[in-house]
């Protein structure tokens, strides 16, 4: 046989017994791998009304995108495959409320709580639980306070974030009180907080050089200073000497036309703290929010029991402040209806957190009593959400927008057509986390 066919034979046998490529007929098809949706990781709450803070009107049907603690989008219809649901169908999400003028003392935090720290996160846990969200302590916070504040820039927070002003300032010498500022000054504290106010004529003022010491030491360290007034005259003067917030209603007279001018031109902001004055003369008699059932959700029963002692009530009744402090409320009412009018950011706050005054359920409150004042639902909720954040210069709080912290709550009703609808709350969520109740 000749060489070339002998060799063409061989290559015919050996391709004979090579295995059948995998690119055969017989072979599986290996789909390509899928891209991750854009969606996975984060959590969709599906399904209900949401108000975003703003001037915005609410959205149907929303789907409000969460993740690492912070808003991403919201959306309408359907919730995007590949993200964790949450159907809150049927209901209503708001931001949660930011208290700018409010008192973290560890006083209502579990009788069994002896930590002070641990008081302290019982005073948050408390005003969380009833949609407070974030809390300007403006004064008498513990030591252990400023270490807790830091958790609010964390995902993981449980409570409602702090911020807080150390020490309340009123010492009669200006020394003193430049001491103390530089003091409170060098813990780093948010704001600093003075009072002026001679409680009805039963005390002294804080006289006003040094009044004027505290400005200047807190302009020179760039520390913007809160300011408790009851007197028009002296809210003018505090504008005038640079205030940063006007912590509290003026509630000796009808504010003037220089007052509200004044207000205006500087951009700074009131907060009434209406239940301020209520706390005042209410236990005179057994309150009707004791009945409440949402006030009883998670009242603190030793405080309840204190102010109802029938001794207490006879003094609180005899002591005149029903009288003297009912018409301060009536006047701050006043005032803030025409201080609204004209305008001015109003600050949601109420001055909850000292004895008698029940955090988180006096938020509620003192809403009722904005819209008695003759705001309308959105203006008072504006006022605790969005307004409140820009006043105490909060850029990732106070509205549901992309890149804001995800603090929200969950509501019935219509907050927007019924302020009474915030106590129809169901969850409370801070950073995304859902907050036990």
């Amino acid at each position: 046989m000749p060489q070339s066919l002998r060799m063409s034979l061989m290559f015919l046998l050996l391709a004979g017994c090579t295995p059948e490529s995998p690119q055969s007929s017989q072979s599986p098809q290996v789909a390509a791998p899928q891209p991750a949706s854009p969606y996975a990781g984060m959590t969709a709450f599906a399904g209900a009304t949401l108000w975003d803070g703003t001037a915005a009107p609410p959205v149907e049907n929303a789907v409000l995108l969460v993740q690492n603690g912070r808003v991403q989008e919201v959306l309408s219809g359907a919730a995007p495959e590949g993200a964790h649901v949450v159907d809150l169908d049927g209901t209503w999400i708001m931001p949660g409320m930011i208290n700018a003028h409010g008192h973290v003392s560890g006083r209502w935090a579990a009788s069994d709580v002896e930590d002070p720290a641990g008081q302290v996160r019982g005073d948050l846990a408390l005003y969380a639980r009833y949609g407070v969200t974030t809390v300007n302590s403006l004064g008498g916070e513990p030591q252990a306070a400023m270490a807790e504040r830091a958790a609010r820039e964390t995902p993981a927070l449980q409570h409602a974030r702090l911020y807080l002003a150390g020490p309340v300032i009123a010492d009669s010498k200006a020394a003193a009180a430049r001491a103390a500022t530089a003091a409170n000054i060098a813990q780093g504290v948010d704001w600093i907080k003075i009072r002026i106010d001679d409680n009805l004529g039963a005390g002294e003022k804080m006289p006003w050089d040094a009044v004027q010491a505290v400005f200047d030491a807190a302009h020179a360290a760039n520390a913007s200073v809160a300011t408790h007034i009851f007197y028009m005259d002296d809210a003018l003067r505090v504008l005038e000497m640079g205030s940063g917030l006007i912590a509290h209603s003026v509630r000796d007279r009808e504010v003037d036309e220089a007052f509200v001018e004044r207000l205006l031109e500087t951009g700074i902001c009131y907060v009434p703290t209406l239940m301020r004055e209520v706390s005042t003369f209410v236990y005179a008699a057994r309150p009707e929010f004791f009945d409440d059932p949402f006030f009883l959700e998670a009242a603190t029963d030793s405080e309840v029991q204190r102010v109802s002692d029938p001794g207490f009530m006879q003094r609180i009744a005899q002591s005149g402040a029903p009288a003297a402090y009912g018409k301060a409320l009536r006047q701050a009412q006043d005032n803030l209806k025409i201080l609204s009018d004209a305008g001015a950011p109003i600050a949601f706050g109420t001055d909850s957190g000292p004895a008698g005054r029940f955090p988180g359920y006096f938020e509620h409150l003192e809403l009722a009593l904005m819209i008695e004042a003759g705001l309308t639902p959105r203006e008072a909720l504006m006022s605790a959400t969005s307004v409140a954040a820009d006043c105490l210069g909060l850029r990732d709080l106070g509205t549901l927008e992309h890149g804001k912290w995800a603090d929200f709550l969950v509501l019935a009703g219509d907050p927007l057509g019924d302020i009474a609808n915030t106590r129809s709350l169901q969850a409370v969520y801070i950073a995304g986390n859902e907050i036990p109740r």
